[in-house]
């Protein structure tokens, strides 16, 4: 049986990359079964992802090779297996449609991701999260106990051995030090009209202005909020005959689509930090 596994790595662009990381796939028995590279002529830096099967090598035997092969390249690089559903912790307050999108889609196998635990400053899902057998773990939190909630919540996190920390439409701001500490494996979603409708209730305001566009961004997440490395958006049109109701909705059902491929890609090791960008490899 060929055990699979994903490489990806960037470094600085020069001839032969990708000849040399498919001679050294052919080498040690690799098959390469998909890939994609693309060489920024912003940053002089070239990405490349690739999906191979090997049974010559044991992943750690892999690892090993490939810290040897790229010390002349200079490469950052990162070895997955794809054997196992990347470990995930999602994070919730009370709106409810994307963790529910999410669990289904989880559930479903349409997205590659084990949901191992569900956080929440509210008790509103916990018989959501029974119906998917996913543990519930209810931490309210306040001015006065955000340092102690936090503690508890990447206790959490660190416990279940999670790769992934989804905030769906967790309404708390991390603090700087739990945002470095998630650095490249927290995503979170929100509607892409901010900063022009920001607080509560951004479609009320949205339709009071009579916007014509409403959407969602999905992004890694910084200590500068709203910031981060964007991974998805997306927008669907609306007119006069719209209401603040339907708005709602349809922001809504965006905001789930548009987290659920940022979710799938990330999961799938298809997303690739380019500074304060990435690149993705669809």
């Amino acid at each position: 049986m060929k055990h699979a596994y994903i490489l990806t790595l960037s470094c600085p662009d020069r001839l032969g990359i990708v000849h040399a990381v498919s001679g050294f796939l052919l080498e040690n028995g690799g098959n390469i079964e998909e890939a994609a590279q693309y060489n920024d002529p912003d940053t002089g830096l070239f990405f490349m992802r690739v999906q191979f099967a090997c049974d010559k090598l044991s992943f750690e035997e892999l690892k090993a090779s490939l810290t040897t092969f790229a010390v002349p390249f200079k490469m950052d690089w990162k070895l997955h297996s794809t054997e196992s559903a990347m470990r995930t912790v999602i994070m919730v307050s009370r709106d409810g449609h994307c963790l529910n999108d999410l669990l289904f889609r989880a559930k479903s196998g349409l997205l590659p991701v084990d949901v191992c635990a569900i956080i929440s400053n509210h008790r509103d899902f916990y018989q959501l999260a029974a119906s998917y057998n996913v543990p519930f773990h209810h931490i309210p939190v306040t001015a006065a106990t955000k340092a102690q909630a936090e503690a508890k919540q990447l206790e959490i996190i660190e416990s279940e051995g999670a790769e992934l920390v989804v905030l769906a439409r967790y309404m708390q701001v991390l603090s700087n030090d739990l945002c470095k500490k998630l650095e490249g494996r927290a995503i979170n979603i929100h509607h892409s009209m901010l900063p022009s409708f920001k607080g509560a209730k951004p479609y009320y305001q949205a339709h009071d202005r009579g916007v014509k566009v409403i959407g969602a961004t999905a992004h890694y997440v910084t200590a500068d909020l709203d910031e981060g490395p964007i991974i998805e958006q997306d927008v669907t049109r609306v007119d006069h005959k719209d209401t603040v109701e339907h708005l709602t909705a349809r922001g809504k059902d965006t905001e789930s689509r548009v987290l659920a491929r940022a979710v799938k890609w990330h999961s799938e090791h298809r997303v690739l930090l380019n500074g304060h960008k990435t690149v993705i490899f669809k």
